[in-house]
């Protein structure tokens, strides 16, 4: 009977486990998870409501969507598993989804509700879960897979005060035929991920890429907005590198009192974190008026100032931005919030209008992994098999999910990463022939099978 171990209880894990299981209904499927339950980072994504994928995720939208030091291999498992496979493999399970502006989301509005259907699953399937389970080393010993493991286990035996807590250890080891690293990155360490999978994956001989967080905050040096904490404001922000532009994104971004947030701040801070990693100079430019030239913020200034020529500045520029960042850009500028329009010459008006196209922030650090919603970095793409997710430097081994080297932006598609990898190395893990597993050019996991197109 063939054993299939998977390391690591997220989505990755958990859609693995399903499809492996459903390949061979001969199989010996098992979950180790080191926390309490499966799936609780899955809870958290969305904000509870679960970005399950993105209808515009295919092949062709990695080089803008998805990072990495080789995004060709991102590139080539999204061919074979994309959005529609994963809303098939979703389907199978019973759930309703709904798509808003290409987000796809379940119906229900719950994370919850698509944990609830996986486990349902793994029940149905006969899938083992073992949780509380910290895994301590994995070998491949010629034969087969040792893999050593500390339960923590509830002691029933203390009373008052310290009942029902979970002190006692005790050391057991698991034996599988095929291995299936999907422990995750070190982002959110809380929910799970402590970055012992990168230990795991050195030590059967992976390279790892540097890992950095991503989709984080960012903390700005002598911060010129902390006194706005809380402003949300329109935005297009630039992260810079050494003076290089390295990536940029529009959107509504939150000032906060240690630095800047939101959206477009996420979908930069990958580039800003190796930037740090790598002690460079990293700075986030933020253009607060991105939908008109420098020019023609000028000429705006300029036309109110000669239609009222008794506005302050300060009263000018209250009709664009939010009050509280008014008096904040002026200081900037080097200028008065009292000054009068009328008085301002056109240098002055010009240095505004620079002003609000560029402020460039430097930034000293990240809001860490503990805050980030991915990591960037990971176990090097050029020793997998993106056809099947097993290593090339260990038969038998396949890794799924934020633990390799590719991340993607917000909007679904660092889950549909981990649902395409978790479910190709599900049905190669339990092929009994590796040679028409690797021929496969898509998976359909409704069908329980690979299917050629």
């Amino acid at each position: 009977m063939r054993r299939i171990g998977i390391i690591g209880g997220g989505a990755a894990g958990i859609v693995a486990a399903i499809v492996a299981a459903r390949s061979n209904r001969q199989a010996q499927v098992f979950i180790l998870e080191q926390k309490e339950k499966i799936g609780r980072k899955l809870l958290a994504t969305g904000n509870g409501r679960c970005n399950l994928t993105n209808r515009q995720i295919d092949g062709s939208c990695t080089a803008s969507c998805y990072h990495g030091e080789d995004i060709r291999f991102a590139g080539e498992v999204l061919e074979r598993f994309g959005c529609e496979d994963t809303l098939r493999f979703f389907e199978s399970l019973g759930l309703v989804m709904k798509s808003r502006g290409g987000y796809v989301y379940p119906r229900s509005g719950q994370a919850s509700t698509v944990l609830s259907l996986m486990n349902q699953e793994l029940k149905r399937l006969g899938v083992e879960v073992f949780c509380s389970v910290k895994v301590l080393s994995a070998v491949w010993n010629g034969r087969e897979f040792c893999i050593r493991v500390e339960e923590t286990l509830e002691d029933k035996t203390s009373k008052g005060r310290n009942k029902g807590q979970a002190v006692k250890k005790d050391r057991k080891e698991f034996k599988a035929d095929r291995l299936i690293l999907a422990c995750g990155g070190k982002a959110a360490p809380a929910l799970g991920s402590d970055g012992s999978g990168y230990q795991l994956a050195k030590s059967f001989g992976h390279r790892i890429a540097p890992v950095v967080p991503a989709l984080v905050q960012l903390k700005v040096k002598d911060h010129p907005f902390a006194k706005a904490s809380g402003v949300r404001t329109d935005a297009q922000v630039t992260a810079l590198v050494d003076g290089v532009p390295a990536a940029m994104d529009t959107g509504e971004v939150q000032i906060t009192a240690y630095g800047i947030s939101g959206i477009p701040v996420f979908q930069i801070s990958r580039h800003i974190a190796l930037g740090l990693y790598q002690k460079k100079r990293v700075e986030a430019v933020l253009d607060l008026l991105p939908e008109y030239t420098e020019d023609e913020v000028s000429l705006l200034l300029a036309k109110r100032a000669k239609r009222q020529p008794g506005l302050t500045i300060g009263g000018c520029l209250e009709g664009i931005f939010n009050q509280k960042l008014v008096p904040l850009i002026l200081g900037l500028a080097g200028m008065k919030t009292h000054t009068r329009l009328a008085d301002a010459d056109g240098h002055g008006i010009h240095k505004i209008a620079v002003q609000c196209k560029r402020i460039c922030l430097q930034i000293q650090d990240t809001n860490g992994f503990e805050n980030a919603q991915v990591c960037a970095g990971g176990v090097r793409t050029d020793e997998m098999d993106p056809r099947t997710m097993e290593s090339t430097r260990v038969k038998g081994l396949y890794i799924a999910g934020e633990l390799l080297d590719v991340d993607g932006i917000c909007g679904g598609y660092n889950l549909q990463w981990a649902w395409a990898t978790g479910c190709i190395a599900g049905t190669a893990s339990a092929a009994e022939d590796r040679k028409s597993c690797k021929g496969s050019d898509r998976y359909d996991i409704g069908n329980r099978t690979p299917i050629s197109t």
